[in-house]
C-alpha cells in the first residue's frame, strides 16, 4: 500500500483503481494532474525479464506512435518512468479488453456487423505494424481493448425461448466498435530464422508448434481464430498440448499438407508418422480425442452462429487460417475482401 500512496504522490493526484494485473505486474486507473485526464499506468515487477520487456514495449510504442496518425489501432503511451526498480508506463485510458467483455457476458458471441467492424480495424493496425516490419506475436482479445466501455443490453435471439423477464435474456453489446491493441512488450522486429516459441496457447499457429520458424503471417493466423471467437463466444482450439493442437486443427480445417509436415523440426517430429500427423494414435488420452472430435468443420461452425455474411467470412476465416504462410491472406489483401465492404464505424 505504502508503494501505491507514493507512486501516488509523484505521478498523479490519485490512484482511483486497480484496472487489471497479470504476471507482469498491475495495472492502476490514476488521474493525470499535468495533463487533467484519466490514463493507466502500467506498473511492471522489479524482474529482469519483466523490465527489459517493458523497455522493449515502450521502445516499440515510440516508433509506432511517431509513424501513427491516430488511426491505426494501436494504444498511445503518454509518459514512462522508472520509479523503486519498477517500470511504469503511462497511456490512455481504454475500455475492457474483448476477452473481459466476453466472460462479462456468458461467453456470448458479437453481432456479426461488430466482428466486421472490430476485425477490420484490427487487420488496419496489423498492417500498420507489418509496414513498419514488425510483428506482434500476441494477439488475443486479452490485448485488444474497446475504447468505451459504454454498453446497451440488446435481445439475444439464440435464447429467444426464455421470457424477458430472465436476466439470461439480454446480452450486452458495445456502444462502440473503437478498438485499440497493446501489449508490445513481445514485439520483435522481421528477421531471418526466428524459431522460438510466440504467441499464447490458443492463437498459435501451426509453424510456431512445428518449429518451421515464423513471421508475419503468425499475427494473421491469430487474427484469424480472434475473429472466429468473437463469432462463437470461445476459443476456437481450446488446448494445451501441441499434438491436441495440431488434431484439432485438422478437424476444423482439413488435413495439414505433406509438404508441411516433411519440414517439421526434430522435436515436432515425434507427432508425424509415415508423413502425416500420429492421431489418434498418438492421442494422451480418451478425453483428449473426445475434445478433437467434438469440433465442427469451420464451415459448419460459422453458418451455426452467422445467419448473414456467412459465406464471405468463411472465405476470408479460410485465408487466415491457412496452414502455409506463404499462402496465408497479408493483413492488407485481407482488407480489401468482400467481407468488409459494409464496414461502418460505430463511434
Amino acid at each position: 500500500m505504502f508503494f501505491f500512496l507514493s507512486l501516488a504522490s509523484t505521478v498523479a493526484d490519485k490512484i482511483h483503481s486497480k484496472m487489471g494485473e497479470g504476471t507482469f505486474g498491475q495495472v492502476l486507473e490514476c488521474w493525470d494532474r499535468e495533463r487533467k485526464e484519466m490514463v493507466a499506468i502500467k506498473i511492471v515487477r522489479g524482474i529482469k525479464k519483466y523490465r527489459e520487456a517493458a523497455m522493449i514495449e515502450i521502445e516499440v510504442l515510440q516508433h509506432l506512435g511517431k509513424h501513427d496518425k491516430g488511426s491505426n489501432r494501436c494504444v498511445q503511451i503518454r509518459d514512462w518512468f522508472d520509479y523503486r526498480n519498477h517500470i511504469c508506463i503511462v497511456f490512455e485510458k481504454l475500455g475492457p479488453s474483448l476477452y473481459d467483455f466476453l466472460r462479462k457476458n456468458n461467453y456470448r458471441s458479437f453481432p456479426i456487423d461488430l466482428v466486421r467492424e472490430i476485425g477490420r480495424q484490427l487487420l488496419e493496425c496489423v498492417a500498420f505494424m507489418h509496414d513498419l516490419r514488425m510483428i506482434h506475436t500476441d494477439l488475443k482479445p486479452e490485448n485488444i481493448l474497446l475504447v468505451s466501455s459504454d454498453y446497451v443490453k440488446v435481445p439475444d435471439y439464440k435464447n429467444s425461448s426464455r421470457s424477458p423477464k430472465d436476466i439470461s435474456y439480454f446480452k450486452r453489446v458495445p456502444k462502440s466498435s473503437s478498438i485499440k491493441v497493446i501489449d508490445f512488450g513481445s514485439t520483435t522486429y522481421e528477421r531471418q530464422d526466428q524459431n522460438y516459441i510466440v504467441s499464447t496457447r490458443h492463437y498459435r499457429a501451426p509453424e510456431v508448434i512445428l518449429g518451421l520458424g515464423w513471421s508475419y503471417p503468425c499475427d494473421i493466423w491469430s487474427v484469424g481464430c480472434i475473429l472466429v471467437e468473437l463469432c462463437t463466444g470461445e476459443a476456437l482450439f481450446q488446448t494445451h498440448e501441441n499434438l491436441e493442437h495440431l488434431a484439432m486443427m485438422e478437424r476444423v480445417l482439413g488435413p495439414i499438407p505433406q509438404h508441411i509436415l516433411k519440414r517439421v523440426d526434430r522435436h515436432a517430429g515425434k507427432h508425424v508418422r509415415r508423413g502425416r500427423l500420429d492421431w489418434p494414435e498418438g492421442a494422451a488420452s480418451r478425453e483428449s480425442m473426445k475434445a478433437v472430435l467434438k469440433l465442427p468443420r469451420l464451415q459448419n461452425l460459422i453458418m451455426q452462429q452467422v445467419d448473414q455474411s456467412a459465406g464471405d467470412l468463411i472465405h476470408l476465416l479460410q485465408g487466415l487460417l491457412r496452414y502455409d504462410p506463404l499462402d496465408r491472406l497479408t493483413a492488407r489483401a485481407a482488407l480489401r475482401h468482400p467481407f468488409f465492404a459494409k464496414v461502418q464505424l460505430r463511434r
